[in-house]
């Protein structure tokens, strides 16, 4: 699957790969939340989706396919080649196209996780540590009903390369060695990679679960994750691969607060 660190790992000991990265910015007052979100694949279907993502770049520009990176905001905002020369619709619909990648992946073990934290109701955390916590214990929660169920390959975890890596390292070492608020993990091979998401199609492909998730909840618009909400964890009728994080006293109707809700789950 390639070479470097990851590849020798991947060769050895295949598992459940949960790619994430963020959409929103903790300081920007202009925007109500913060996201992490991402896609967790198994390691066989990685190849497939990067290539998948590859004919997408070059469909778009076939002489510089392997200058394109999809960022959704970038595409979203069009300000930069190749998006400055599309319309609006043109560029909603290669995001589209993006997310469509996910959703008719044929794998069965392709699934996403998204927290969503409203800001204001955490002023005095720090929200991206929050965030990674939650999906930290989310995504070994997800490792270990496989294990219930015969597959025990563990899990990895890659962000993109960010001014977190070294705290979220050192936080995934201590959720692996004392645990999370929720309890232990169990189910992770290792702290997680970093990694440029310029040499990553699947952390391009985590940004776009991001957007999907942040565009739903900072603007109320759905169009984009309604092309992937089928594919987020769920298990028992509760949508555990999706978390809003908020301290609001007036009832949440989003997929995520309603399976709680209705299922009688904190979590």
């Amino acid at each position: 699957m390639g070479s470097g660190p990851l590849g020798c790992i991947f060769s050895f000991y295949p598992m459940h790969l949960l790619y994430l990265d963020d959409s929103g910015s903790a300081g920007n007052t202009n925007e109500d939340y913060l996201v992490l979100g991402g896609v967790s694949i198994f390691e066989a279907s990685a190849n497939w989706i990067t290539q998948e993502l590859d004919k997408l770049a070059q469909s778009i520009s076939p002489s510089r396919e392997n200058e394109i990176e999809f960022h959704a905001s970038e595409i979203f905002s069009r300000r930069s080649y190749p998006w400055n020369g599309m319309s609006k619709e043109e560029a909603q619909g290669v995001i589209k196209a993006v997310l469509h990648i996910i959703a008719d992946d044929s794998y069965d073990t392709t699934r996403l996780f998204a927290c969503s934290i409203e800001k204001v109701s955490y002023a005095d955390r720090d929200l991206m540590e929050m965030a990674f916590e939650d999906l930290c214990s989310r995504f070994d929660r997800y490792l270990a009903r496989l294990h219930s169920d015969g597959d025990r390959q563990r899990g990895l975890i890659i962000l993109d390369k960010s001014s977190y890596e070294t705290t979220l390292q050192k936080l995934a070492n201590d959720f692996r060695t004392l645990g999370t608020r929720w309890g232990s993990i169990r189910n992770l091979a290792d702290t997680p990679f970093f990694v440029d998401s310029r040499a990553s199609r699947l952390i391009q492909l985590a940004d776009h679960v991001a957007y999907a998730v942040f565009r739903r909840y900072n603007s109320s618009d759905t169009q984009y994750f309604d092309i992937i909400a089928p594919k987020f964890d769920s298990a028992g009728g509760v949508l555990h691969g999706l978390s809003h994080k908020h301290n609001s006293n007036q009832p949440c109707m989003c997929p995520s607060c309603m399976s709680r809700n209705f299922a009688g789950k904190s979590l």
